[in-house]
């Protein structure tokens, strides 16, 4: 019978690193080019960086990146964003990834930091530490041979250029950082972080060119821009080529319209591959034939309330709302018990209550519904909030809404 892992875990030390991160690497199958491990070594924050160590041996890895994420209302909320968890496969069902999960929230909860969140390389995993299905990413494979396009008046006006990536990055990032106040889920970018999107190993290309990058413009302002690998194909009809559009982002519909166009657009290439975009994305809406665009979802960021008073309170609310919750939460026990939450369009509070609670659900249905994007009746139907008082249930569910579809823009 396994035994639990003597050493609990702490925070690594910098000369540490490359044994921890070799760890990472291994739990995950190996893999990464030297320009990602470079990346990823700046980017680590150390102080919010644990590993467990066996022996003098590394089994396990957490860290959690210092993040600002847009909720619904706008308010750009402070969230750790959990990252590089690995447990060594000598290691597994010993308490190794539980120990380093209760550390690291009862860190955030140090931090003061309301929010955590994280991509789940698997589903099931996180839901026992109180981590919640937030938001969905579309996926598409677009026949542009048989499908076309329908845009908006104004679309002519705008200009799309190529440009060299590195060239634009500044332009790029200030769209980028316009649009993140507008989409609950976004990430404002820390310094660092534009490197991400022009790191460019050929080994990871699989057969396509490097890095390309349009920008959209109109009065001399650049006012989106599209990133964008190709992939040329030959069948025996003749060209059968891919574009993997990698990144895009737009300040208005004409702009968006424009990129779209000319993604549809390129030479010898008849297949568009889409993939991580918002569920609402405006493309599905200027297609002339949706099912030739094969869309699918699949799930994205896992968010995870670490304060339900302050959390619930940084976030606006579509409509009016009065209602007490009973938290269930028995990872991070401070959460658990009742909240009033009463909040409309300007603003929330939520505080502790005794008063009777009108819905009863777990943080991790909490977590779920906190960026908009899953109504709080259908996990009701699944049997995963229950319904104290008559109509609660419906009020609540519309509250927690969003005009916008959440969507995480990039992993981490």
């Amino acid at each position: 019978m396994a035994t639990e892992c003597a050493a609990g875990p702490r925070v690594l030390r910098r000369d540490e690193w490359d044994t921890w991160f070799d760890n990472l690497v291994r739990a995950f199958g190996g893999g990464g080019s030297p320009e990602e491990r470079e990346l990823d070594r700046s980017l680590t924050e150390f102080d919010r960086s644990l590993g467990v160590w066996d022996a003098g041996v590394c089994v396990g890895t957490a860290g959690a990146f210092s993040f600002r994420m847009t909720v619904p209302g706008g308010a750009s909320v402070p969230t750790a964003g959990v990252t590089m968890v690995s447990v060594a496969p000598t290691h597994r069902r010993r308490g190794v990834l539980t120990s380093m999960m209760r550390r690291q929230l009862e860190d955030v909860r140090s931090w003061g930091e309301p929010l955590a969140a994280l991509t789940a390389s698997e589903p099931a995993i996180y839901g026992r530490f109180g981590y919640g299905a937030a938001t969905s990413q579309l996926d598409a494979e677009i026949d542009t041979a048989r499908v076309a396009l329908s845009v908006p008046d104004g679309t002519d006006s705008v200009r799309v250029r190529w440009a060299a990536p590195a060239d634009v990055l500044e332009a790029c990032e200030a769209v980028y950082a316009r649009l993140v106040p507008g989409r609950p889920g976004m990430l404002a970018r820390q310094p660092g972080w534009e490197r991400v999107a022009l790191i460019d190993p050929e080994s990871e290309r699989e057969g396509a060119s490097a890095l390309q990058c349009v920008v959209a413009e109109r009065d001399g302002e650049v006012t989106g821009f599209a990133r964008y690998r190709t992939k040329l194909g030959w069948g025996e009809s003749g060209h059968d080529g891919t574009v993997r559009l990698e990144d895009l982002a737009a300040l208005d519909p004409a702009s968006e319209a424009a990129l779209w166009r000319f993604l549809f657009g390129i030479d010898l290439m008849t297949t568009l591959t889409v993939s991580d975009r918002p569920v609402d994305d405006a493309w599905q809406y200027l297609v002339s034939d949706i099912r030739r665009c094969r869309p699918r979802l699949r799930d994205a960021l896992y968010v995870r309330l670490v304060d339900v008073g302050a959390a619930l309170a940084a976030r606006t609310y579509l409509v009016p709302v009065d209602v007490v919750v009973e938290v269930a939460d028995d990872f991070c026990p401070w959460n658990a018990g009742r909240w009033r939450l009463s909040g409309d369009a300007k603003g929330a509070s939520c505080e502790r209550t005794r008063d009777a609670a009108d819905l009863a659900l777990s943080v991790r249905e909490l977590g779920a519904a906190y960026l908009g994007g899953v109504p709080l009746t259908a996990l009701a139907a699944a049997g995963r909030v229950r319904e104290l008082r008559a109509g609660a249930l419906a009020e609540a569910s519309v509250a927690f809404g969003s005009a916008v579809a959440p969507w995480l823009p990039h992993g981490f």
